[in-house]
């Protein structure tokens, strides 16, 4: 996977760290060329020995509906669907997706031990679409209404949104690259255009502000105090001692004379 240059997407990420007064809001979107080469075409190859490229992987059902659409399709038509991992896409599909997610967060990530099952095929664009604007006009407000039009309209320059196949990222906590202490909600979605043989990722997450970190030092001023107190009552102890010592001298060197 290869990122690839948008001067519209860079001006818009500049936009997308938003703070709130009670929160921060962290976006990126990054546009991907499928094409493999070297180090891509190595790790397709190893991909492909758990099961060939056309064979299908079953997915989650997206989280942005709560049902998937072919059991959608299934309820209509009254039939019934094949379980809660109705959804699938092919394992070539699913190595890009994997393979985005790499290039994405590398180096801090490896998600060479995702599976079809952390990731949805959404519904409907319009369904995503409403997903990512309630969430950025609740956390952002006016700040994103400002910014939506420009950003759906360099999406779809970029991926040609009619086109596309949408998916989401929804991990379990140990595997979330925004798993950490003090996130709120995040999201991971993928554009896919299998003309163009290109991925637009979008990620996005909101940070709690009142959070402290773990390192922040929250706690050592109050050690210093307390050490620094319990020095000064050593301290005073001692300055006792040695004037009751003295009293007693002067006592003793009384009764002598």
């Amino acid at each position: 996977m290869k990122l690839l240059e948008n001067s519209s997407f860079e001006a818009i990420n500049t936009q997308l760290t938003i703070e709130t007064g009670d929160c921060k809001i962290i976006g990126r979107i990054e546009s991907y060329s499928c094409k493999m080469a070297g180090e891509d075409k190595q790790m397709f190859k190893q991909f492909c020995q758990e099961g060939l490229p056309h064979v299908l992987e079953a997915l989650s059902p997206p989280q942005t509906s709560g049902v998937s659409p072919s059991k959608l399709s299934h309820s209509q038509s009254g039939d019934e669907g094949e379980g809660p991992l109705s959804d699938k896409c092919s394992r070539k599909t699913l190595f890009y997706l994997i393979a985005t997610l790499n290039e994405s967060f590398r180096p801090d990530y490896d998600f060479s031990r995702t599976r079809g099952h952390d990731f949805s095929r959404e519904p409907s664009l319009s369904w995503v679409f409403n997903a990512v604007n309630s969430s950025l006009s609740v956390a952002a407000g006016e700040a994103y209404s400002r910014l939506q039009p420009q950003l759906w309209e360099a999406i779809d320059h970029e991926i040609s949104l009619a086109e596309c196949d949408i998916y989401s990222y929804n991990p379990d906590l140990d595997s979330d690259p925004y798993g950490e202490e003090g996130n709120l909600w995040s999201f991971n979605y993928f554009f896919y255009n299998k003309r163009l043989k290109r991925i637009v990722f979008f990620t996005c997450r909101s940070v709690s502000l009142f959070m402290a970190p773990r390192d922040s030092g929250i706690g050592t001023e109050l050690d210093l105090d307390l050490d620094d107190g319990s020095y000064r009552g050593q301290e005073e102890e001692e300055e006792e001692e040695e004037e009751e010592n003295m009293d007693e001298q002067r006592y003793g060197a009384l009764c002598g004379q």
